[in-house]
């Protein structure tokens, strides 16, 4: 006896939201977790963190240092390449304009390479870093980072997919020319912007 296809519902969405989500993209109220390898070990003593590269003021501070930088606030939306979408988290860390103006960012600097704990890099370019919406966050809606939402530090790059938001944040590099990071070596799209679906390389 033949048998009825099973109908799959789409989350709902509110029409007000609707606007704010991506092709390929659904809702939800959980924050997935994903990443590649293990969660990292945060000992406050040792950690430290770099920017180099094309910068005419490369610099090191540990964590108290870290914390001491100016901070803000930014209420935004964060978009899986896995299609899951969170909206309206907030939040708050040191502003990835106040990590270039610190520097000295040359002018030869075209791209931004995130390089993370497990050997992990995330490339993007830097108008793209220099976005009043990209931050190094600290906390996630009012409470500090989770050690496996990437405590103590993370970017937060919204006009891309999370996986550019490199969690367990070590340092910045700046560079001239554009160099693959983590996952674009493993195929995925190099600009990863979600209104696009640029999910993986052509």
């Amino acid at each position: 006896m033949p048998t009825r296809p099973i109908q799959l519902r789409r989350p709902r969405i509110a029409p007000d939201l609707a606007h704010r989500l991506p092709p390929g993209q659904f809702p939800t109220q959980r924050w997935p977790v994903l990443h590649h390898g293990s969660v990292p070990h945060f000992d406050e003593d040792t950690w430290d963190f770099w920017v180099f590269g094309e910068v005419e003021r490369p610099f090191r501070c540990n964590w108290t240092e870290f914390q001491a930088l100016p901070r803000i606030t930014v209420n935004a939306d964060m978009h899986c390449v896995t299609r899951w979408t969170t909206f309206d988290n907030e939040w708050e860390g040191v502003a990835a304009a106040e990590i270039a103006g610190r520097s000295g960012v040359k002018r030869d600097a075209n791209v931004v390479v995130f390089h993370a704990e497990n050997d992990y890099t995330a490339n993007i370019p830097i108008d793209v870093f220099l976005g009043s919406d990209v931050v190094l966050a600290m906390t996630h809606n009012g409470a500090p980072l989770t050690p496996e939402h990437g405590a103590p530090l993370r970017a937060l790059v919204p006009s891309r997919y999370a996986w550019k938001s490199a969690k367990w944040l070590r340092g910045i590099e700046f560079l001239v020319d554009d160099r693959p990071g983590f996952w674009e070596n493993y195929g995925y799209h190099n600009n990863a912007d979600p209104w696009m679906e640029e999910r993986f390389a052509d």
